[in-house]
């Protein structure tokens, strides 16, 4: 199997509603047999596709003689690679592009889906988005209907971020979701130091340097995203950690815990001393936070399957610290999970808002006077972030907040994330 052949398998299973492109993407690669180079050339295709499918179907409407609807998933993953390479890379020439698309026509559709797919690359250039840009010129569209062609996400999503911040700023932002992010590590600091782990690196040849934040590396590439010494964890959802600065010795709750990175960091700045609770939903989830503090030789994590949107009344006043997590749209975190342009849909957002306030009301119910409350999300819809915070206080006037922090992409160079840090007088 070639690269381009694992690519369109993928995408294809993507596209029928099968699989997510990270997971699908890494089971295919490991039994694959490709060398690296093939395995980063497939990855590079997912990505890139899953990353620009809008702007790419767009372009093959302008020359497509089939309505988009009416190409097999495909033929029309086939066109989107073939596109993707002639438009956004730069070492691969057309006409390999156009001839090894015209080759998987023919496995995986027949001769006039071949001859289909060679007329519509044959008229692709390397200039195509610049072209693109003209065209859209010509046309009476609006402003967020231009956004949304020309970064490549849903319009209901331009339109629901246009409501709360201007053209300018949400241009910037969904430009820098379709930039693929340095890998950020978080250091095991129970067994190594920074500087330790970054001369370890270095000596493998990985290119990386210091983060802002006191345990963080940002590396350019890895090539092993197993081990003991560090965790792969973006700065965004270290800080939310370190906002609700635990104490050796505290007993916390991590509510939304799973698959662990966030509850494995508390357990590290305690100095593996005290006690957290960490609940998930789902039971597979659960064995995620049991493995990643078993890899990190952490023993202070009491892992458990539980829902913490229902309220257990023999937990009442009983954290010193609660740190929540909750579930959201993601729409902070597109950069890394292009899929959510595409799953996630309008219509979630009102059930996802009423879950969080549930999981807020009732854990908030589980701290100590004095405590430390922690609500975070990888999101930067105000309905799911300040505006479940001014609400819950509206509600419970024995809670204050104490910060708030917001963090976008293109400003911070993080995940889009929100982190209201409250107390319980």
């Amino acid at each position: 199997m070639s690269a381009r052949d694992l690519a369109i398998n993928v995408l294809y299973k993507i596209e029928v509603g099968e699989a997510y492109s990270n997971t699908t993407l890494n089971k295919e690669l490991e039994k694959s047999g490709l060398n690296s180079l093939d395995k980063g050339l497939a990855s590079e295709l997912v990505y890139g596709v899953m990353t620009w499918k809008l702007t790419l179907d767009e372009i093959i409407a302008r020359y497509s003689s089939i309505k988009l609807k009416k190409i097999s998933p495909w033929i029309i993953n086939i066109l989107r690679i073939g596109i993707y390479q002639i438009a956004f890379l730069d070492k691969i020439p057309v006409s390999a592009a156009v001839n090894e698309s015209v080759n998987l026509a023919k496995r995986y559709g027949h001769e006039a889906s071949a001859r289909f797919v060679n007329a519509v690359l044959r008229k692709i250039e390397k200039n195509e988005i610049d072209k693109l840009i003209d065209y859209i010129g010509t046309k009476p569209k609006m402003d967020d209907e231009i956004i949304s062609i020309l970064t490549s996400h849903p319009l209901w999503m331009v339109n629901e971020l246009l409501k709360e911040y201007d053209k300018k700023f949400v241009t910037e932002l969904l430009n820098a979701n379709n930039i693929t992010p340095d890998i950020t590590i978080r250091v095991n600091t129970l067994r190594t130091t920074r500087e330790e782990l970054k001369k370890l690196l270095e000596l493998k040849n990985i290119d990386c340097k210091l983060g802002k934040l006191p345990d963080s590396i940002l590396a350019k590439k890895m090539n092993n995203f197993e081990g003991q010494l560090y965790v792969v964890q973006d700065e965004a959802a270290q800080l939310a950690c370190l906002k609700l600065d635990p104490q050796e010795g505290d007993y916390i709750l991590d509510a939304c815990a799973a698959p662990g990175g966030k509850t494995t960091y508390l357990a590290q700045l305690m100095k593996n001393n005290g006690k957290i609770d960490a609940w998930d939903i789902h039971e597979n989830r659960v064995r995620l936070i049991k493995e990643a503090s078993d890899k990190l030789g952490i023993s202070i994590i009491n892992e458990r399957m539980r829902d913490a949107s229902l309220y257990y009344t023999e937990l009442a006043d009983k954290y010193d610290r609660i740190l929540l997590d909750v579930p959201c749209t993601g729409i902070g975190v597109i950069r890394k999970k292009p899929d959510i342009k595409w799953t996630r849909q309008p219509e979630d957002i009102e059930e996802i808002v009423n879950i969080q306030y549930r999981i807020l009301d009732n854990c908030s119910r589980y701290l100590k006077a004095g405590g430390t409350l922690v609500y975070s999300t990888c999101t930067i819809l105000d309905r799911e972030n300040g505006g479940q915070v001014r609400k819950f206080l509206e509600e419970h006037n024995d809670f204050e907040l104490l910060e708030e922090t917001k963090l976008y992409p293109h400003i911070d160079n993080t995940d889009g994330f929100y982190i209201a840090k409250l107390i319980r007088k």
